[in-house]
């Protein structure tokens, strides 16, 4: 399958959980500012495709702004090696995100019912579940990649090696090993 086939494959997992999950989501208090998700949160995992696609649109900004995401990346992944809770290095200051229009799963299955603060989003079961799929069936799509929290991802992107590997649809963990078993990337095709 072509890149740009898996990337409209990949749109079309996204629109269909949010027609399946449309009903539960439909009272959500969620709104632009609320950040709880970016910020207390703190895990926003991706897979490799949507991070090629976050990469693209990283590469793509003006370079002031490209320099500076690309650092708030860098302290994000530090911050979350050390085990910290780190705000989501897309997150402006202006409390909205700069990908959102490609924001990635993790951030587009999130909402709440109730005020989250203090204890976290609230979810109907059978919204996760729908998400669980969706996961299941974006990890076998990406099956030549990763999954895992969204500054590891990219760095690992980063890396020129490791993006002419993985965009020319091959596979070889013992490349990352080290680094995928430190930072608990899961391997695509093995968890689903």
């Amino acid at each position: 399958m072509t890149f740009k086939a898996k990337k409209e494959k990949l749109q079309e997992i996204y629109e269909r959980f949010e027609r399946d999950a449309h009903e539960f989501k439909k009272d959500a208090i969620c709104k632009i500012g609320c950040t709880y998700c970016c910020t207390d949160v703190g895990n926003v995992d991706i897979i490799t495709l949507e991070g090629i696609i976050i990469s693209e649109r990283v590469n793509s900004l003006l370079q002031p702004l490209k320099r500076e995401v690309k650092k708030k990346i860098a302290q994000n992944k530090l911050e979350k090696e050390q085990a910290k809770i780190a705000r989501c290095p897309f997150l402006k200051e202006d409390d909205t995100c700069l990908i959102y229009d490609i924001r990635p799963f993790s951030c587009r299955k999130l909402y709440s019912i109730r005020e989250c603060r203090g204890r976290g989003p609230t979810v109907h079961r059978q919204a996760t579940e729908l998400a669980k799929k969706a996961v299941r069936e974006m990890q076998r799509l990406d099956d030549t990649g990763y999954s895992g929290h969204i500054s590891f991802i990219l760095y690992l992107l980063d890396r020129p090696g490791f993006r002419k590997l993985y965009l020319s649809g091959g596979f070889d963990p013992a490349r990352i090993a080290k680094f995928g078993k430190t930072h608990r990337l899961v391997i695509n095709r093995l968890a689903t």
